[in-house]
């Protein structure tokens, strides 16, 4: 009775007390630390006795990061107990953390069973966000969540999934540095974990973490020669079209090492420092899905996702941050305007190309114009600029805004098809830029208009925001005189987003194929030079914060924009219209309303001819039918010709 407890290490309480049921686990039964020997020294650290106030995991996906962190909040719960604070991206995913997660680490763990109360006991202090147990609580929130961020003080941190954190929590700061805050009385007994999957080089937050650490990587020694080294991407070599040829070979000896010696492999490994830290307090490690053991992802899979990603940015970019474990190199040099002026294709302007299913549109606003673009689109981003229009006069002018209403409400045909197809359009979606000098001008004349087309925008320069258009949010608007509270929905766009997004298609090669790849940016005959530098007009720099941290920002090569801005506004509107979140079906959508519009062969126009100003409407619209478990009620329903 008077012996004190055993002084355990994390990774020590696991193989005594973790139990992990088939809820959280594809291997049920005890915890066994020698399945993923590089887990021991991350939890290790994590201990009441080691000496580190911070660690950093940087790591692929599907390396037990998470449940590694789990046994840490089990190993305060039963072993050190104290407050403790656990923060996931957002609010939604605490309460499902909490579900999948924690709750099955509560009840198959008999050690920690005892300690806390059954959530269905009255008064039990087992709540989804809140967890109480002797001499300590656990507590659950999103780092959106600026209250749940600083409403109580904890000893402990569990900070996961932190490059997915938004970058400003309701105008209070940092979420990690709010969460920091709350541990700063606990001097040098408190200890925070920062787990995450990286994002974009330069954005990254657990880049940036691991680089001012001591950056540990996990060495494992060859079974032929005993090299001991980390293992690169590079060294994985197999035959081309043949990924279970997959081997990794030696950097000394180049011995192809198989899947089966990852075993003793792993076993024989160790964390080695890479570098000197800045903080001697923070130790950072950093590993990917090569170490995972056998059984999980294997080296022919890994081959293979990577054989499946080419050609394609957007997947070569997942296979880099969620398998390697490393950061995305966005293509932020502008591209040469002279290039693109060159490979100016032969379709007529005011036209909708064959391709082009639903048409959006971005304005920017000047001081004596505004400035339109309108744009088409297609399966995995293809777009075409359709139209260039400048609407002169002032924003604060009624003329002006009553000029983008007519455009609205144009048609815009369509090119006839080999099938002989076609109809007319018109912009499905509109983003306006208010972020003027006449922002409460800009405010009364769209409220005026009414039209739900039209989606009022302030861009915003963040990166690290949970999505790349956020809201809407209610505000104020003048019309007419009279002030009308939260008469006007405002969307924030990550600009920084879209046009990092805009150069990656921009980037594309054609090599040796005939057909052009997904995501081609198509650029009219008749489009000026002009207007093409104004697309390619910045440039993605890196810079340094305050605290000598790597940012990146956009930076103006020329004065002029309008183009790139009404590109971004013109992307913005497509997602608000639902492409990026439904995805195949979206597009499905599109070609059967398409397919069910056919016109008279004398009302199309062809690839030669531009049609007249008003040429006569064919409705996009599709017959009514029943609603089925893969397109629900309501999805995209057709009203007066757009899509809503």
């Amino acid at each position: 009775m008077l012996r004190p407890p055993p002084q355990l290490t994390v990774s020590e309480w696991a193989e005594r007390h973790r139990m992990l049921g088939s809820r959280a686990s594809a291997e049920p039964g005890p915890w066994r630390t020698g399945r993923t020997p590089y887990l021991k020294d991350v939890m290790d650290a994590l201990s009441a006795v080691h000496p580190a106030r911070r660690v950093v995991f940087m790591k692929g996906a599907q390396v037990g990061a998470t449940e590694s962190g789990n046994n840490w909040l089990g190993y305060i719960m039963h072993h050190v107990p104290a407050p403790a604070l656990a923060v996931q991206p957002t609010v939604e995913l605490a309460k499902r953390f909490s579900r999948q997660r924690i709750d099955p680490l509560l009840e198959e763990t008999p050690a920690l069973r005892e300690r806390v109360a059954p959530a269905r006991a009255r008064d039990s202090g087992n709540t989804m966000l809140s967890k109480e147990f002797p001499g300590g609580i656990l507590v659950l929130t999103g780092a959106n969540s600026a209250v749940g961020l600083r409403s109580m003080t904890a000893r402990f941190l569990f900070l996961d999934e932190v490059d997915a954190y938004p970058g400003d929590v309701a105008g209070e700061g940092d979420p990690i540095a709010l969460a920091e805050a709350r541990a700063r009385t606990f001097g040098w007994r408190r200890k925070a974990f920062l787990v995450s999957t990286p994002t974009i080089a330069g954005r990254s937050r657990i880049e940036r973490e691991y680089l001012a650490s001591d950056q540990r990587r996990f060495f494992v020694p060859c079974p032929a020669c005993g090299e001991m080294q980390w293992l690169r991407f590079e060294r994985l070599l197999w035959d081309k079209g043949a990924p279970e040829t997959a081997r990794y070979h030696c950097t000394a000896c180049d011995h192809p090492m198989q899947e089966h010696d990852k075993t003793a492999m792993l076993g024989g490994g160790e964390w080695r420092a890479t570098a000197e830290g800045q903080d001697p307090h923070t130790i950072g490690f950093h590993i990917s899905a090569l170490y995972s053991p056998v059984g999980w992802l294997s080296w022919a899979q890994i081959a293979r996702d990577w054989e499946a990603a080419q050609g394609k940015p957007e997947d070569i970019k997942t296979f880099k941050n969620t398998v390697l474990g490393e950061t995305w190199q966005e293509q932020g040099e502008a591209p040469d305007w002279e290039r693109l002026v060159e490979r100016r294709e032969d379709f007529a302007m005011g036209v909708v190309p064959t391709g082009a299913l639903v048409l959006t549109a971005g304005v920017d606003v000047q001081d004596d114009r505004l400035e339109c673009d309108v744009w088409g689109w297609a399966e995995g981003f293809s777009s075409w600029l359709v139209d260039h229009m400048v609407i002169p006069g002032s924003p604060r002018d009624r003329e002006t805004w009553d000029e983008l209403a007519k455009l609205l409400a144009r048609d815009w045909p369509r090119q006839r098809d080999d099938k002989g197809s076609g109809g007319a359009m018109r912009i499905a979606r509109l983003c306006v830029d208010t972020g003027g000098r006449d922002t409460a001008a800009v405010y009364g004349h769209l409220r005026r208009l009414r039209d739900p087309r039209i989606a009022p925008t302030k861009g915003v320069d963040g990166w690290n925001r949970a999505q790349p258009v956020q809201g809407p949010t209610p505000v104020d608007a003048l019309v007419d005189g009279r002030k009308l509270r939260r008469g006007l929905k405002l969307w924030t766009v990550s600009v920084s987003t879209w046009k990092a997004d805009l150069y990656r298609r921009l980037w594309l090669g054609r090599g040796d194929a005939e057909e052009v790849p997904p995501g081609w940016v198509h650029l009219p005959r008749g489009i000026e030079a002009e207007w093409v530098k104004q697309l390619v007009a910045e440039q993605l720099r890196t810079t340094k914060d305050r605290r000598g941290f790597a940012r990146q920002e956009w930076a103006k090569l020329r004065e002029r924009n309008e183009a790139l801005d009404c590109a971004v506004l013109a992307r913005a509107a497509l997602w608000l219209l639902g492409a990026d979140r439904y995805g195949e079906r979206f597009w499905q959508q599109l070609r059967d309303q398409i397919a069910d519009a056919p016109l008279r062969p004398s009302e199309l126009p062809t690839a030669g001819n531009v049609a007249p100003p008003s040429p006569p409407r064919a409705e996009l619209t599709t017959p009514a039918t029943p609603p089925s478990a893969h397109r629900p009620r309501g999805w995209l329903a057709p009203r007066a010709g757009w899509l809503r």
